[in-house]
């Protein structure tokens, strides 16, 4: 208690009040991607991961059932401060007994048990339409495909969401994010580039036709740069799906990962480039390494300016904030934990700063100073609020929550074999 005291102090000496910041941040929903536990897998199928996505990695203790992974999720919502959603694939249904449909015949009932739970811990759902691991996706093609038949099936599917996350958002009674993503491109230089995105472009179109309350829905189309066996050309790009967003803002938002770039560019400076033309957009953040590699986000540079963005801008309404990234490399549980828990360091970090004063400092030229100021900041003691926060969250500190990794591990994960 005195290390925060200290550090409270520190804080108001720039105009901070490190109290009101914890209290703020506790009301920030951060979506929780299911597909961590399981590696993007689910329950409608026992085949691979296809698509233009690929995990890497046998780590064991992998999530085999709806029971398995509600309850890998419930350890890392216990291991996590501040609020939460909950992200889920429709990949994910869960059928009775013997029941199956296909995706195209998806219905609320087969979500039943992820409302449950959430409901249970007091959270919202957001939603996926799931275009890959399906043998309608085996050519590479869904939305855009020449084929009337393949097309139909995949917008369908996206009318099935619709109505899906609009039973999630009248059941929780929070707002629910819908992305549409699809792989949809070729491996090769392609002889037709625009023809493909037309066909894109009008499914979306009809699968954004289905009846919606966009206060309840808030479907997204979201770009990629490329993905595994679709490298050369990929339909949904980050000037499609920025200009199919912007053609239809009073239905749709675009969502932006922060690993679906070239290299050289950053999420954090478009977030303020998108704020000046939509009222709202959407994030999936990761840490993509050479590519979109899906790495657990940690708290390094890009994350925290990320975050900063969207403080400064005072868009914490105006964001809808999800994790997006799998690793089988390492213990999933501890992957979830550690990306949801350096994310919320990033949103502290960035209410900690004083934005007001360094934003004054530039719009007057003070170049020299701002620097200097900037600087001085990454001093402040940031650790001291954070354990705090922890605290009043009710959850170990930064040097205590592994414990109950190895625990649960060696307790629960070890056993599925």
């Amino acid at each position: 208690m005195a290390n925060y005291e200290a550090a409270k102090a520190a804080y108001a000496l720039v105009g901070i009040d490190t109290d009101k910041v914890i209290a703020d941040l506790k009301k920030v929903p951060v979506s929780l991607h299911c597909w961590q536990g399981d590696d993007v897998i689910g329950f409608d199928h026992d085949g691979p991961l296809t698509g233009g996505i690929q995990t890497t990695g046998n780590y064991p203790g992998k999530a085999r059932t709806p029971e398995e992974l509600f309850a890998d999720m419930e350890k890392v919502l216990e291991l996590c401060p501040g609020a939460k959603k909950i992200n889920v694939h429709a990949c994910y249904a869960i059928f009775e007994e013997g029941e199956f449909v296909d995706r195209d015949k998806l219905e609320p009932k087969h979500f039943k048990k992820w409302v449950e739970f959430a409901k249970s811990k007091g959270m919202g759902l957001d939603f996926n339409p799931t275009f890959f691991s399906h043998p309608m996706a085996d050519s590479g093609l869904t939305l855009a495909s020449p084929d009337e038949n393949i097309r139909n099936f995949w917008i369908e599917h996206g009318k099935a969401c619709i109505r899906i996350s609009e039973y999630f958002a009248e059941e929780t009674g929070i707002p629910c994010v819908m992305n549409i993503w699809t792989g949809d491109g070729f491996k090769d230089i392609p002889a037709d580039r625009m023809g493909p995105r037309m066909r894109y472009k009008e499914s979306i179109e009809a699968i954004l036709s289905e009846p919606y309350d966009f206060n309840k829905v808030k479907p997204c189309v979201e770009s990629k740069v490329f993905g595994i066996g679709v490298e050369a050309y990929t339909v949904g790009s980050a000037e499609f799906s920025l200009s199919f967003a912007a053609e239809h803002s009073d239905k749709c938002m675009p969502l932006m990962d922060n690993g679906h770039y070239h290299p050289t560019e950053v999420v954090s400076d478009k977030i303020p480039a998108l704020l000046c033309f939509f009222d709202e957009i959407a994030l999936h953040v990761t840490r993509g390494i050479r590519w979109d590699s899906d790495h657990v986000v940690v708290f390094d540079d890009e994350t925290k300016e990320i975050a900063k963005e969207i403080v400064r801008n005072n868009a914490l309404d105006r964001v809808y904030i999800a994790l997006d990234y799998f690793d089988a490399s390492i213990n999933r549980v501890s992957a979830w934990s550690t990306g949801l828990r350096s994310f919320q360091k990033a949103l502290l970090n960035a209410m900690l700063t004083p934005n007001a004063m360094l934003k004054e400092l530039q719009d007057n030229s003070e170049f020299t100073k701002l620097m200097a100021m900037q600087e001085a900041v990454k001093c402040l003691p940031f650790g001291d609020v954070w354990e705090q926060y922890c605290k009043e969250c009710d959850v170990k500190g930064e040097f205590e929550w592994f414990e109950e990794i190895e625990k649960y591990e060696a307790e629960v994960l070890s056993k599925r074999v």
